[in-house]
């Protein structure tokens, strides 16, 4: 995959501080200004921003695909590490089995398909699907949101060429049968 860079500019406005004259005798104290740093909120778009992916009888789709990380404008320096973010749609595709769906991980790799990791303490790339999502019926959907790690060597020197996800999920066959059983009345009383 390829990422094209879109730059937002978020602009925290500098604080000043107003200095109140107390007494009866009023003197105007000069205005004295702090200011706070820019952060600056980059954010690279994945190509393609919308992806397909099948996993058994699951059928979903990645949206709206992009990393972010917000640096102090000027210094250059990392605020907040990238992430990548998006959305997994599932939908199940069988007719006669549900699925319970637990959680996905998302591993990334570089273009000679070796995997890029993430810097020391960063966390897992992991992601959870809604707790109140019993099963996934057939023909239902669910979206989960992806906030995960991104390895900022990816948007360096070593690009991300795939994402790769694990999808864990519970299978549940629905069986739906007619039972009977032959019987008669007796002539007992």
């Amino acid at each position: 995959m390829r990422y094209v860079r879109n730059v937002r500019i978020l602009g925290l406005a500098a604080a000043g501080m107003l200095a109140v004259s107390l007494g009866a005798c009023s003197q105007s104290q000069p205005e004295t200004a702090v200011s706070t740093p820019s952060i600056e909120e980059k954010t690279f778009q994945l190509l393609p921003a919308q992806a397909t992916v099948t996993a058994g009888f699951l059928a979903g789709e990645f949206v709206n695909l992009r990393v972010s990380e917000r640096v102090e404008q000027g210094t250059g320096k990392v605020v907040e590490a990238p992430k990548l973010l998006g959305s997994l749609k599932l939908k199940n595709l069988s007719t006669d089995q549900g699925a319970r769906p637990v959680a996905g991980q998302v591993t990334y790799l570089d273009g000679a398909g070796q995997p890029i990791r993430l810097a020391e303490g960063r966390g897992e790339p992991s992601f959870t699907f809604p707790y109140y999502q019993d099963r996934l019926d057939p023909g239902a959907t669910t979206t989960a949101s992806l906030d995960v790690p991104f390895p900022a060597a990816a948007l360096k020197e070593k690009p991300v060429g795939e994402v790769r996800l694990e999808l864990s999920y519970i299978p549940m066959p629905i069986h739906e049968e007619t039972l009977s059983v032959k019987v008669g009345l007796s002539a007992k009383h």
